[in-house]
């Protein structure tokens, strides 16, 4: 027993100090086995066994003769194969699927498939090259006797077929049963074939052509977007200005008539949009007014700029004596500048697109696809306003939105802004 415990304590080894886990396990095994000297190939770390290629005997291989069912005729072939599948059937036999082909009687036939354009011959010889080429309708159009019957197109011979197929199982079904019956639509068929016909015979300018327009309609679309943006933004413009003003109406009247509680929460809210929209302070604590007059994050530098130069204009100061009834009144000041400076934005917006519309009609007048321009009303500016003639009412539908205009935006906002 000594000598077995001494035994044991030699055999076992500690992991040295410093050295990972991982690359100790890496060094031994778990026999605690010392490292090998040079690098050796063990089958302990894999858990499928390599192929040991000698250790067994080779499967005989025997060249015999094996048929194919798919063949009628009854040819013979050869081929490698293991002797011990010797008289198995041909392993590729499975994927031999063929097509039913329906048959019917002389009775079916002149019951129900009689037809003044197909004779029977006809229509038994479609039968028989459907049945030898398993419905590949370009194959039977090929090997179809055209010297005998009559010339026939691929459709043609589809729906021949599929409607005797319908009329069939509509025949031979069961009272109440679901039926799925193939349809084939000739016409559509056909037009398809024209239209795939057209577009493969289409010259390089055609195909230019086409592409250019595609492009022309993707901007028509985006800028018919833009300028629907641009309106909704208008709109919410002019809806805040109004409420803004009809509140304020409201404020100043209300120490003369006490009105309601309830009629104050049913003021109309102001979109965020207008003007500017100064955070409430309800919080505890001290807070100073002059906080209340500092501009939120989320007006721009832009506008900030500009909203300082028209108070320089006005000769207002921009850090006026903080008073609760000053920063209320310079808070509502600053407001309705912003909210006039986006009117007038969209107002230099508004005039360049009339703009760059009267320049198009006119471009497109000169040509002579649309009649010339009716004065309809005096622009404020002095200049005639757009319209059209009554007689010339269907030339609005040739009027296409193109790329091209006499002024640019920044242009139109500084005539605003100097006006």
């Amino acid at each position: 027993q000594k000598k077995s415990k001494k035994s044991s304590e030699t055999l076992t080894f500690k992991r040295p100090e410093g050295m990972h886990r991982e690359v100790y396990a890496l060094l031994y095994s778990d026999k605690k086995d010392a490292p090998p000297l040079l690098p050796s190939d063990t089958t302990q770390g894999y858990r499928t066994v390599k192929a040991k290629l000698g250790s067994k005997k080779v499967r005989p291989w025997k060249w015999m003769p094996f048929t194919n069912p798919a063949r009628k005729d009854g040819a013979m072939f050869y081929h490698w194969r293991r002797a011990a599948e010797e008289g198995k059937d041909y392993p590729f036999a499975r994927f031999n699927k063929t097509v039913q082909v329906p048959v019917y009687s002389e009775q079916e036939y002149q019951m129900y498939l009689h037809d003044d354009a197909w004779t029977k011959a006809e229509t038994d010889h479609l039968f028989d090259l459907a049945r030898r080429f398993d419905l590949r309708f370009v194959v039977i159009h090929d090997r179809y006797d055209h010297q005998q019957f009559k010339k026939r197109s691929v459709e043609d011979l589809k729906e021949r077929y599929y409607h005797i197929c319908a009329k069939l199982a509509n025949i031979r079904a069961a009272p109440g049963t679901d039926l799925k019956i193939p349809v084939f639509d000739a016409g559509h068929e056909r037009r398809r074939k024209e239209q795939l016909e057209r577009l493969y015979n289409r010259t390089p300018e055609q195909v230019a052509e086409e592409e250019y327009l595609i492009q022309e309609l993707r901007k028509i679309e985006t800028r018919k977007k833009e300028r629907e943006k641009r309106t909704q933004d208008l709109q919410k413009l002019i809806t805040a200005a109004d409420t803004t003003t009809e509140q304020r109406r409201a404020e100043r009247k209300a120490p003369k008539k006490k009105l309601p509680q309830k009629k104050e929460t049913e003021k109309p809210a102001v979109p965020e949009t207008a003007g500017i929209k100064f955070p409430d302070f309800k919080s505890a604590g001290v807070t100073l007014r002059s906080q209340r007059m500092k501009l939120p994050s989320s007006v721009g530098q832009k506008k900030i700029k500009a909203l300082e130069q028209m108070l320089m204009e006005l000769g207002v100061d921009l850090n006026p004596m903080p008073t609760e009834e000053i920063v209320q009144m310079f808070n509502e000041l600053r407001s309705d500048l912003v909210l006039l400076y986006e009117l007038k934005q969209a107002f230099a917006n508004c005039e360049y697109e009339l703009q760059m519309l009267r320049h198009r009609y006119e471009a497109l007048a000169k040509a002579g696809s649309i009649g010339p321009l009716s004065v309809e009303g005096a622009h404020p500016d002095g200049q005639a306003g757009l319209g059209i003639e009554e007689g010339k009412g269907d030339a609005k539908d040739q009027i296409i939105d193109v790329v091209g205009a006499p002024l640019t935006p920044n242009s139109v906002r500084r005539k605003v802004a100097g006006a």
